[in-house]
């Protein structure tokens, strides 16, 4: 799952959205309160910008923003208070208004894909508020209290504005909390089986020296801030965390032990919530962006749990063992070659793929974009409840915790999915893309990015990185595991399925270690959805890939398919479909003219 590139709309939507300066005062009282009409004396290209355009402006001072810089956060936290989130439906609904009047037919090409891009995601984060999701600001791992940068900032601007953060924790927490005992209070809560646990990522802020996480942005500092102001900012660091955010973090655990786990609804299907199949349809749309039912997604993840069972049992064949698939899943699970002894032999292990797929990248791209990602641990103070890796722009995180349930015939999916040429080399090539409008820099769809992750784990087979039957079944197990999601999330939130059914579930169909099996069903019953986008994103881009090569034949160059999607930037999986077909029917003008031409 990608940190940076994917699921803004629910980021905004909880209010973790944190990105540039914040606008001046005077600047944002200048930003109109009501989205401009439609104009009929207009073209609809001429509508379509200025609604987009003065959303995003509106957007930008309504939470304290402006501009895209990477790692400047402003000087405040956001408001996500119910009558901000109110403020804000209302804004959308008028501009969804607005949106409606506008002739789509008549739009370019261009701006049809910045309408469907910028429709999906305001619509989902309208229906978000609806919901009133912002009652339930966390999920199995993902939390609005981890306020700490994993990696120092670049200005003194940069460190005053997150000092002022900090500062502004009090006000911050207040808010999320009213809201938790508002959902508290209508039966709208995180699901008590995926709050266990998860007290223990606050402990670590509760610490007044040093190791509390909030201060890790100040141990490497660079070299551009004076070392006296390096002194003063440290300083002033350790004062605003032991007075203002140890004791607002330690006011929020006693709440969340005290008051909000013990009264935590037991029962976790969406289904089961007010307006709850509504509910649970909206977040297919949001995750998905395809018109599917629930029961469509849980029978496309039957036939696919069938379809990988058969290759999978054909790889434990291809490696030489001679008992039964269950036997074969025990032996991967416990045999000691399968597993790193340090935490530095796993981090090199996805290192080592990494660079492999590095050296593969000038095969399977024609533009390869400069930035690079570090691979680092997963913080300690999420670690325990985490998922196995994570991939963003500037880092990709590989999880060292409990090294016993991490087997190394994973890494090489993971790596491929999360690292390069997944999500970090995804983030990295949206970076460099060709210019479009600002919002759609900051805006991410589940099934395209992870659909794109997925991609790149079956394009590792191209790509000669499995070079064991072991690390084949690996990657293999990583597929089934996002099938048995089509089942499992559908099962837990249409069908009455328990959490230990959706444990054996995944159990008996994938050799994943049982701490991984325990979080990622805790995290489908916290984040209604959200898993199903993996496999229908990659199911699309294969179809394309399958539907390129059909109709190109030998003139099928990779390259240049690879880049189209990156290039177009997340975008609905309905908008892709259109787009790689478009892509198709030029690539066969091109040929055609080419051999007409006799060159």
């Amino acid at each position: 799952m990608m940190m940076r590139f994917v699921r803004v709309s629910t980021l905004l939507a909880l209010g973790l959205l944190t990105g540039a300066s914040v606008l001046p005062i005077a600047a944002a009282a200048q930003v109109p309160a009501t989205p401009p009409a439609y104009q009929a004396t207009q073209s609809a290209d001429a509508n379509i910008k200025a609604l987009y355009e003065a959303e995003w402006t509106w957007r930008q001072a309504e939470f304290g923003r402006s501009g895209l810089g990477r790692g400047m956060g402003g000087a405040k936290l956001p408001s996500v208070t119910p009558e901000t989130y109110a403020r804000r439906l209302a804004y959308w609904d008028r501009a969804l208004a607005a949106y409606s009047q506008i002739p789509l037919d008549e739009l370019s090409h261009e701006e049809r894909i910045n309408a469907e891009v910028w429709f999906a995601s305001v619509s989902a984060q309208a229906d978000n508020i609806r919901f009133k999701t912002y009652e339930a600001p966390f999920n199995s791992d993902t939390f609005f209290w981890t306020l700490n940068a994993r990696q120092g900032f670049r200005t003194l601007e940069d460190y005053n504005n997150y000092l002022a953060r900090l500062r502004d924790i009090p006000r911050y927490f207040g808010e999320q909390t009213a809201n938790m005992k508002a959902g508290l209070k209508r039966g709208y809560t995180v699901p008590y089986v995926s709050t266990i646990g998860r007290d223990k990522t606050m402990e670590p802020y509760t610490r007044t020296d040093e190791s509390n996480p909030l201060y890790d942005a100040f141990r490497d500092m660079p070299e551009t801030i004076p070392a006296g102001e390096q002194a003063r900012l440290k300083a002033e660091a350790m004062t605003v965390i032991r007075s203002v955010a140890v004791p607002e973090y330690s006011k929020l655990l006693t709440f969340f032990r005290t008051e909000y786990q013990s009264r935590a609804r037991r029962d976790f299907a969406a289904w089961s919530l007010p307006d709850g199949k509504a509910f649970y349809q909206s977040r297919i749309r949001e995750f998905v962006t395809l018109d599917m039912t629930p029961e469509e997604i849980h029978q496309l993840g039957l036939k696919e749990v069938a379809r990988i069972r058969a290759d999978m049992e054909k790889t434990m064949r291809d490696s030489g063992f001679t008992g039964t698939f269950p036997e074969f899943l025990v032996f991967m699970r416990t045999d000691p070659q399968f597993y790193a002894k340090t935490p530095r032999e796993l981090l090199s292990y996805s290192a080592y793929v990494s660079k492999k797929a590095d050296g593969k990248l000038k095969d399977f791209f024609a533009v390869l974009p400069r930035y690079r990602h570090a691979i680092l641990p997963v913080p300690d103070a999420v670690a325990p409840i985490y998922t196995s890796g994570r991939g963003g722009l500037d880092s990709c995180l590989m999880n060292t915790y409990d090294l016993p349930s991490r087997p190394l015939y994973n890494l090489p999916a993971l790596t491929l999915h999360e690292c390069t040429p997944g999500h970090s080399y995804q983030a990295a090539a949206a970076l460099e893309a060709p210019p479009r409008p600002d919002f759609r820099r900051s805006t991410g769809f589940s099934g395209y990015g992870e659909g794109w992750g997925l991609y790149t784990e079956w394009l590792g087979t191209k790509m000669g990185i499995y070079e064991t039957p072991y690390e084949e079944f690996g990657r293999q197990t990583f597929e089934m595991w996002r099938a048995a999601r089509l089942v499992i999330d559908t099962g837990l939130h249409t069908q009455g399925w328990s959490r230990q059914q959706a444990i054996d579930y995944l159990k008996a169909n994938t050799a994943l270690a049982q701490l991984d099996i325990e979080n990622e069903v805790d995290r489908y019953i916290a984040w209604p959805g959200q898993a199903l986008a993996y496999k229908i994103g990659e199911l699309k881009m294969r179809e394309m890939r399958a539907l390129a090569e059909k109709e190109l034949g030998a003139d099928f160059d990779q390259r240049t398919f690879h880049d189209t999607i990156l290039n177009m930037g997340s975008v609905p999986l309905t908008t892709f479909e259109r787009e790689m077909r478009a892509y198709i029917a030029a690539e066969k003008t091109r040929v055609a003219a080419k051999t007409a031409s006799g060159n």
